[in-house]
């Protein structure tokens, strides 16, 4: 692990996203509350926030944090579902990898709720866009 023990504890905030495609008849189907496991979205908002705190569990060289805040919101599109996580924590390294596992394992946790209606279900956009904090300060990806 890099050693941050002389960085200074500041507050830091990560933001990302992922993005599942869906057909629109899944999409119905989550919407009225019928797929077969129950409820896809709050299950797998609940599952990025669980992951968010155990990142360093999952990726090796993560330093374990004192999380302060974590949220995962579920938007339904028309084409599938985006979902967006917020971390943050005072400290001295960054929360971008625990927004980013954060989304993923939401948009992962949603597949495993609709693959039995739909194993065409696809992951993309798993991205940062923005974080604040520490020595470099903010960054806010372009939108695109």
């Amino acid at each position: 692990m890099v050693d941050v023990t002389e960085k200074p504890a500041t507050f830091r905030r990560a933001v990302a996203e992922s993005y599942i495609r869906l057909s629109r008849g899944t999409l119905n189907l989550l919407k009225e509350g019928k797929l077969p496991k129950g409820n896809a979205l709050e299950t797998a908002r609940l599952a990025g926030i669980l992951a968010a705190k155990r990142t360093p569990d999952l990726i090796p060289l993560c330093h374990p944090l004192l999380l302060t805040h974590v949220d995962v919101e579920a938007v339904p599109r028309g084409d599938g579902v985006r979902f967006e996580a917020s971390v943050s924590c005072s400290g001295n390294t960054g929360v971008e990898m625990e927004a980013l596992t954060a989304a993923s394992v939401a948009a992962l946790t949603l597949y495993d709720m609709v693959k039995a209606v739909e194993k065409g279900a696809t992951i993309e956009k798993v991205r940062l866009l923005e974080k604040s904090g520490g020595k470099s300060g903010l960054y806010r990806r372009q939108t695109s």
